[in-house]
């Protein structure tokens, strides 16, 4: 009953949360919206050895380009709005500002594997059309925020090779098209809710604690993938993976699994502490 009362309290808080969230971002914008976004990103890189931004995200007549145009930067046909931002592995230092939240056409945000760092800024939670976040290998810090549970439509979410710090927010178990999932930490049991994710992939992700028994719940995942991390055995991890076994087993779906796995036989393998192993159930 506890337990019910809580889910409910937290599902009705984050509704009032996103809310606020979302009533707060209601104003009018256009390109110039964005093209402002943008170069507010670009002001607050410290470090582009490369030049891909300084050369390229410019207003200079001379070599100016419109800013659907610019590195990275995609936009939608019917709007002339970005829908899509990457970044990624063009070993930019820097950090997020609030401005990147203006981007409210934005679908796919990927700045992973640069040298970002500091806070996610609250305005990001704007965003409410991402279905792709790509932030991985970076140098963010703080808490992951409660806003990551107010993406409606999200779908791919990567968080992991950062130094953020505390608990995944249990309010990613609002995430209900959420295909795709990575992070560092401790799995929370409210991963259980995530009935649509197909891809759970942490491994060599400084993962520690147990395995929560509500995986077993996850009965559509094609991918597992829990290779080198720090975990230890339970009770429930025996109770998950006979859930999921039992999910799986005589059905035409696939599902890989690595582990750093615990002394147990797990089908017709015996794993030991350590080993890495790939497992498929199918007809």
């Amino acid at each position: 009953m506890e337990r019910h009362f809580y889910c409910y309290f937290l599902a009705l808080s984050l509704v009032h949360y996103c809310f606020i969230v979302t009533y707060t971002a209601l104003k009018t914008t256009n390109i110039a919206t964005d093209q402002s976004a943008l170069l507010a990103l670009k002001a607050h890189i410290t470090s582009d050895p490369y030049q891909f931004l300084s050369r390229n995200w410019s207003l200079n007549s001379a070599t100016s380009s419109a800013v659907c145009d610019w590195i990275g930067v995609e936009c939608g046909s019917k709007h002339q709005r970005v829908t899509a931002l990457n970044i990624s592995s063009m070993s930019l230092t820097g950090t997020i500002p609030p401005q990147l939240g203006n981007l409210t056409f934005l679908v796919s945000l990927n700045i992973r594997n640069n040298y970002f760092h500091g806070n996610l800024p609250l305005e990001l939670s704007h965003l409410r059309r991402l279905r792709f976040i790509r932030l991985s290998f970076n140098n963010f810090t703080g808490e992951i925020p409660m806003w990551f549970g107010c993406f409606p439509v999200l779908q791919f979410l990567a968080l992991s090779h950062n130094n953020f710090s505390g608990l995944i927010p249990s309010s990613i178990s609002q995430l209900s098209k959420l295909k795709h999932l990575n992070f560092d930490g401790i799995i929370p049991q409210e991963i259980g809710n995530l009935r649509s994710l197909k891809g759970f992939d942490i491994g060599n992700n400084h993962i520690t604690g147990s395995i929560p028994k509500e995986i077993g719940n996850l009965t559509r995942l094609t991918i597992l993938e829990f290779s080198e991390n720090l975990l230890t055995a339970s009770t429930t991890d025996d109770e998950a993976w006979t859930t999921l076994k039992m999910e799986f087993q005589g059905s035409s779906k696939v599902i890989t699994v690595k582990l750093q796995s615990f002394h147990r036989d797990f089908e017709t393998l015996q794993m030991k502490s350590g080993n890495r192993c790939k497992i498929s159930f199918q007809e």
